[in-house]
């Protein structure tokens, strides 16, 4: 079943696609969208021609910034019913955990985990698509960015911001945006911030409005209700580099047991590791056209213990050496997998 966001995911596209000297209406054919579609910023569409969109117009207009270009015109009310209830939260931390409880009415395709690190608070967050995405990941962040400004005001700064994929040409406008340093070829994509910033009172808060957003956005009927199977991909994406994708430590910070997970997953007619080995397979290929990253690295990120098993898993999924198909002469070509019988006869 395809995961579908809100349209107001592509809001102010049509702005930046022009200011950057695009036609955006055969960009939108292209990807299986319209801008009739688009219209109601609560019209569902599929995650993926978002992704294939943004990816299309930054390539289209030689831009890779396109994503960012749009993260600078977002505001929280963009993020629709949600809002208020966002925005009027006590502290930051709250804010972000009625994002994180209520991203199914903002944008399902969306993984946000609150990491506590001593002193510092890492935001893990990351676009969960099967297609490089590149440009949803920067605007997924620079949007994260304006929500953490809106509380704490504009002039605050994060520690760092990470980005997995290679950094641009240029820099200047990540530097300007974010106003801290940016670390591009990192293992997570994300926002590193002091855990005083989280805890510290949203002068701006409102507890009486809050409560009414809370009980308005209670009273909505369902709409396209998270998945357990969905849930556990976002936490596997957002847990493998740290080490801590297990089935028990998902299970817990989805607030359940291993074996009410797994009773839910058989439900689905779904397991862990297979979805596990479907995340795996989607980053892998991401991870691999950065040549920054080293195998040892990517087995890491991976959530492998060494690279020889890592090695081991990619040639009896794809057939081949992570280091043969990163050698490749088509840089196009998509990972496709194999069956253990193909597998075999390429190592013959």
């Amino acid at each position: 079943m395809p995961i579908l966001v809100r349209a107001a995911s592509l809001t102010n596209f049509f702005e930046v696609a022009r200011e950057r000297g695009l036609n955006p209406l055969p960009l939108l054919r292209k990807v299986g969208l319209s801008r009739t579609l688009l219209e109601d910023p609560d019209q569902r569409i599929p995650v993926e021609s978002v992704v294939r969109l943004l990816e299309a117009a930054a390539s289209a207009c030689g831009d890779e910034h396109f994503g960012l270009r749009m993260a600078q015109t977002r505001q929280v009310a963009d993020f629709g019913m949600v809002s208020l209830l966002i925005s009027h939260q006590p502290t930051l931390r709250d804010a972000l955990r009625a994002t994180i409880e209520y991203r199914h009415l903002i944008n399902d395709s969306l993984a946000l985990q609150i990491e506590d690190a001593g002193a510092s608070v890492i935001l893990r967050e990351e676009v969960v698509s099967s297609l490089p995405a590149r440009q949803a990941n920067e605007l997924a962040i620079g949007v994260l960015m304006r929500l953490c400004t809106t509380v704490l005001g504009k002039d605050w700064r994060p520690a760092s911001v990470n980005f997995t994929h290679p950094a641009p040409r240029e820099t200047g406008l990540h530097r300007r945006f974010f106003g801290c340093p940016v670390q591009f070829d990192s293992d997570f994509n994300g926002l590193v911030c002091r855990a005083s910033d989280l805890d510290a009172p949203n002068p701006a808060a409102a507890p009486a409005l809050a409560r009414y957003a809370q009980r308005f956005v209670d009273s909505l009927p369902p709409v396209n209700e998270p998945s357990m199977v969905q849930e556990v991909r976002k936490a596997i994406y957002l847990m493998l580099a740290s080490g801590h994708a297990s089935s028990a430590y998902v299970a817990q910070t989805l607030g359940m047991s291993v074996r009410t997970m797994q009773r839910r997953l058989d439900e689905a007619d779904a397991t862990f590791s297979g979805l596990m080995n479907e995340v795996r397979r989607e980053l892998v290929q991401r991870y691999l056209e950065n040549p920054r990253h080293s195998m040892v690295r990517i087995s890491q990120m991976l959530g492998y213990g060494s690279p020889s098993a890592f090695s081991r898993w990619f040639a009896l999924t794809f057939g081949q050496s992570p280091q043969r198909w990163r050698e490749r002469p088509d840089a196009s070509a998509p990972l496709m997998s194999v069956t253990p019988a193909d597998a075999r006869d390429a190592r013959r």
